[in-house]
């Protein structure tokens, strides 16, 4: 009698919306008085290490490695039950002796199909423990799977073969509420199709029409396999600046329209005398810039489709603590993942700091940069009370 194997292989597309089945696999949580993990995720990259540590349910202390030295310090100090990350950041854990495979009980990797050549030396580590292996082409696996998850027990299917066409756009994660609404802007008849689709699926959307999906780069060679696709183009940074820019120019000019400035036109006429009227007005905008007053808070703005209210962190460290605002950028992109485009204003007041960061990703950095150290001191972040 061949003894059934204890790996399993999990057939779904690669999306964070698609994992439920791995939460329901018996035995998953570590135990509460383990000191260490006991489940380590093994995914494509950052992005994807921190949508991991989210989607976990909250019994397991899941933590997303995108910062060394933070791991390192909450791996020896025993707060963490799950670790997602990259493998190269994982065996770079390994090689620090901050992670020990050998102790752990389950080793999730998450959809190998295009790093499961960089694996070996990694899972060599964690001879023993389970493997749940999540795939949404298994035949590409055969090798990898007969070394690290012999004989395993498979769950689900999915029918690869091009069903329809597609439009798609690689967005980031933290990016997809905003790209769907410049998606509606430029095509208010898309068929958006935000989360990744099963084939069936797929072809039931394009029944209305031509399917847009929004997707990261490690999810494109999925769609590829079951769509025709063909790329859309979405405003880039600079796009955006612009048109921030073209707003306010029509709040400015919305506000002359209305009248009533004799006032300020008062205080401001002996400035008329010695400057261009132009050079005044950028002077009075790079002020409020600098104060941090801006005009769009001095005014709320119409509310746009493409542009999403920012939401006010409040961080336990300020100018006593010799902290900037440098510091902070550093702390929300090296220890928490944020992009760069997902950080707003940063004010540095004289005991605590105020950060816009955007707002799907606000209730993560404040869970995230608590206990991270800045300028030597160990912050504690939670959402401003008063935003």
């Amino acid at each position: 009698m061949v003894e059934r194997s204890k790996h399993v292989v999990l057939v779904l597309p690669p999306a964070m919306e698609r994992v439920g089945p791995v939460w329901e696999i018996p035995g998953l949580a570590p135990g509460v008085s383990e000191p260490g993990p006991g489940v380590v995720v093994v995914c494509a990259d950052h992005e994807a290490a921190v949508e991991w540590a989210a989607a976990a349910p909250a019994e397991l202390r899941a933590h997303a490695v995108t910062g060394l030295t933070r791991t390192t310090a909450l791996l020896k100090e025993g707060r963490v039950g799950l670790v997602a990350g990259s493998a190269a950041d994982l065996t770079a854990l390994v090689a620090r002796s901050a992670l020990k495979l050998a102790a752990i009980e389950t080793l999730v990797i998450a959809w190998p199909e295009t790093f499961a050549d960089t694996l070996d030396t990694l899972l060599a580590e964690a001879p023993d423990a389970r493997r749940v292996v999540l795939s949404w082409n298994p035949a590409t696996l055969g090798d990898f799977l007969e070394r690290h998850a012999r004989r395993a027990e498979f769950r689900g299917s999915l029918t690869l073969g091009q069903v329809s066409g597609a439009r798609y756009a690689v967005v980031s994660a933290a990016r997809r509420d905003a790209a769907a609404r410049e998606v509606l802007n430029q095509t208010p008849d898309a068929v958006l199709c935000k989360a990744l689709p099963t084939p069936e699926e797929l072809a039931d959307l394009a029944t209305t029409g031509q399917p847009v999906v929004l997707l990261t780069a490690s999810q494109l060679p999925y769609l590829q396999a079951i769509a025709s696709l063909t790329p859309i183009s979405l405003p880039g940074a600079a796009d955006r600046a612009q048109d921030r820019a073209a707003a306010l120019r029509a709040r400015i000019g919305d506000r002359i329209a209305a009248g009533e400035l004799d006032g300020e036109l008062a205080q401001l006429s002996p400035l008329f005398e010695e400057h261009d009227p132009a050079l005044v007005a950028g002077a009075l905008l790079a002020m409020q810039r600098d104060a941090g007053s801006g005009m769009r808070d001095a005014s709320p703005p119409p509310q746009t489709a493409d542009v999403a209210a920012w939401a006010k962190i409040f961080v336990t460290v300020g100018r006593k603590d010799r902290a900037s605002a440098k510091d902070l950028v550093g702390a929300l992109i090296k220890e928490v993942g944020l992009e760069k485009g997902q950080i707003g204003k940063i004010e540095v007041r004289e005991t605590f700091s105020l950060v816009e960061v955007a707002p799907e990703v606000a209730e993560q950095v404040a869970r995230r940069l608590t206990n991270v150290s800045i300028r030597g001191r160990r912050v504690s972040a939670r959402m401003d009370r008063h935003a």
